[in-house]
């Protein structure tokens, strides 16, 4: 089975990673995968895949016309395929010149409309029930986001003390963390708000933020972020679902979210996770269970719920290692696989 598998950024993130982990099982069965994505050195074209380059624009506007312009070469290089992967709402842009062909749209986001030619596509994937009730009209298939259920292990990055002026002190208290791009919709001044609130009750604790924001969306909420001295700050490494064994909890205070694969990826180490009620995040936490549900946008909340978490982590811990594996990177294969074959 051949397939062309188009995404429209190289920077890794939970839509880039997911499609990794379905190609890499795939080509495991069989399948003859090429990769198309703007640049070369990302995820997606360093893993071993035939690679092209094709860019489709991103959002905003005037992009449009970036897609449009792609159409001829995005139809060349789709004409001897049997499946045509558009792992991106801005990749449904080449929808209409691919028409007749077995196109896959898979959906990320929370959408306020859907265009008419995404009723093009023979087979639409959404990343969770959140995303899929707004596709109105189309018979989107709800396949979650996968993950590996054993991840290699790493070592923390931050360092083993801290303190400065010479001081050098070994924290003794729980660490709390968030894991992802530092964007105004990720919520993560919540944490740094909620940060004095959690010292006063958790003399030692540390607070570590590892993220950056590799689409230069708004440098100065990242410039806020950074300056704030309440919190530790680390940038993105590769392997970050084995450093989230290293947490006492993980905290996603998201304004808006449509899955939160970060939560996932946490609980299959047996790290807890609080996080707001937005999105697809409540389909991945059970409130009480395997972590906390808060609302979003409210600091003095989102510690509330770091603390319940911390009073009952063992059990928490446990719960979410094993309501985790439902979210496996072979039987989200399994499902997509025939989902998606002609």
């Amino acid at each position: 089975m051949r397939m062309l598998g188009v995404h429209p950024v190289d920077h890794p993130g939970g839509a880039e990673v997911g499609f990794l982990r379905l190609s890499q099982r795939l080509r495991d069965r069989g399948w003859d995968i090429t990769m198309s994505t703007p640049g070369d050195d990302g995820p997606l074209t360093t893993a071993g895949f035939a690679h092209t380059k094709l860019d489709v624009g991103r959002l905003g506007a005037g992009e449009g016309a970036r897609a449009v312009a792609s159409w001829p070469r995005a139809r060349s290089l789709a004409k001897d395929t049997d499946v045509v992967y558009l792992n991106s709402t801005v990749c449904g842009r080449l929808l209409p010149a691919l028409r007749g062909l077995h196109t896959v749209l898979h959906v990320h986001d929370i959408v306020d409309r859907v265009p008419r030619h995404w009723h093009h596509a023979k087979v639409v994937l959404a990343d969770s029930e959140a995303v899929a009730e707004r596709l109105t009209g189309l018979d989107a298939h709800v396949v979650y986001c996968p993950i590996e259920l054993d991840p290699p292990a790493a070592d923390a990055p931050w360092p083993a003390t801290i303190g400065g002026d010479g001081a050098s002190v070994v924290p003794d208290g729980p660490i709390i963390g968030f894991v992802g791009r530092i964007e105004p919709r990720k919520g993560v001044i919540d944490l740094v708000n909620a940060a004095p609130a959690l010292h006063a009750a958790l003399p030692g604790a540390r607070i570590i933020v590892m993220g950056d924001d590799p689409y230069e969306s708004n440098p100065a909420y990242l410039a806020e972020v950074r300056a704030a001295t309440a919190v530790e700050h680390l940038p993105w490494i590769a392997n970050a679902s084995g450093v989230m064994r290293h947490l006492d909890v993980l905290v996603a205070p998201s304004h808006q979210e449509p899955f939160g694969t970060v939560l996932s990826e946490a609980m299959a180490v047996g790290t807890p996770v609080v996080a707001t009620r937005v999105g697809g995040l409540a389909e991945v936490v059970e409130d009480g269970v395997t972590g906390v549900l808060v609302e979003p946008g409210q600091p003095d909340a989102l510690a509330a719920g770091v603390l319940r978490v911390l009073a009952d982590r063992t059990q928490m811990g446990s719960a979410a290692r094993v309501a985790a594996q439902r979210f496996g990177a072979d039987a989200y294969a399994d499902r997509v696989e025939a989902l998606i074959r002609p």
